[in-house]
């Protein structure tokens, strides 16, 4: 096989002029890039193009809150070290946090979890209910990005040849009621089969803010604002009376193709069961 040439920048800068001229492929973790490279054990998984290895460039690292209070996660910032942060939503953290092997969670970056654009990532889930924004940069400038628009379908993002993904932006929440499941075949080192999020604002017995967002149910993190709408400025009593609506409009933003029954009616039942807690005044905080 014929070798490709590989960069291992110690500043973003020279990340990004190897960029601009090679148009390299970039890997952070490598725990989604070398798996699907792979050639076998023991052989070199087969890259065909430039490879850019971010791992030195500390600028990419860490997690930080800003004047405004949202919080800026760098690239490089492994699963493990958001799963620790006190500074991050509760919903990435608990995404973080079960994220396939311990090992894994040690490898794999945020960054690279979004540029993958897989249907199963499991971070872009919470991240896209969150509103979450990315910067993408380049040697001539840099551009802001919601999470949503930035990944366009599976393995699929708007991320120009000349960009790099450095770092993401969790804008200030102030949710009272919070929902997390993660489905998979068994309850640790699992790829996803589905997951759900759910976020709720409740403000005098009215639902003045209602997010939910479920990865591996289509192409990429399926969520429905206009379902969203059904809820928002209904008072908790009459949550009862428009539930059904909201499912129904929910059940069109999953994918018709994989398992699409068991994916509508699972998540039917977890937002159904989120939603039945409201209305019975469970406390703010965590639904279980």
């Amino acid at each position: 096989m014929e070798q490709v040439k590989c960069f291992m920048p110690q500043t973003l800068q020279e990340a990004l002029q190897i960029r601009k001229e090679y148009h390299a492929t970039i890997l952070a973790g490598g725990s989604d890039l070398m798996v699907s490279k792979s050639m076998g054990p023991g052989i070199t998984p087969a890259f065909t193009d430039p490879v850019l290895i971010l791992t030195g460039v500390k600028e990419l690292k860490g997690i930080r809150k800003n004047a405004d209070g949202s919080v800026s996660i760098g690239a490089l910032t492994t699963s493990a070290e958001i799963s620790r942060s006190e500074l991050v939503h509760p919903l990435l953290i608990d995404a973080a946090s079960r994220m396939g092997a311990i090992a894994l969670r040690n490898s794999a970056t945020i960054g690279g979890n979004i540029g993958n654009a897989s249907p199963k990532g499991d971070m872009p889930q919470p991240l896209i209910l969150l509103d979450a924004e990315l910067v993408l940069k380049s040697v001539d400038g840099e551009r802001r990005m919601k999470v949503d628009d930035f990944i366009l379908g599976s393995k699929k993002t708007a991320l120009g040849d000349d960009e790099i993904i450095t770092e993401v932006i969790l804008p200030p929440q102030d949710f009272t009621h919070i929902f997390y499941r993660k489905i998979g075949m068994r309850r640790a080192n699992a790829i996803s089969k589905l997951t759900l999020s759910a976020a709720a604002t409740v403000k005098d017995g009215v639902v003045v803010d209602f997010r939910a967002s479920s990865g591996a149910a289509g192409p990429k993190v399926a969520r429905s604002r206009a379902a969203e709408e059904i809820l928002i400025g209904r008072k908790l009593s009459e949550l009862p009376a428009v539930k059904d609506e909201f499912l129904d409009a929910w059940n069109g933003v999953i994918s018709p193709h994989a398992m699409p029954e068991y994916r509508r009616n699972s998540t039917r039942r977890m937002l159904a069961y989120f939603i039945d807690a409201l209305a019975a005044g469970h406390p703010a905080g965590r639904v279980e």
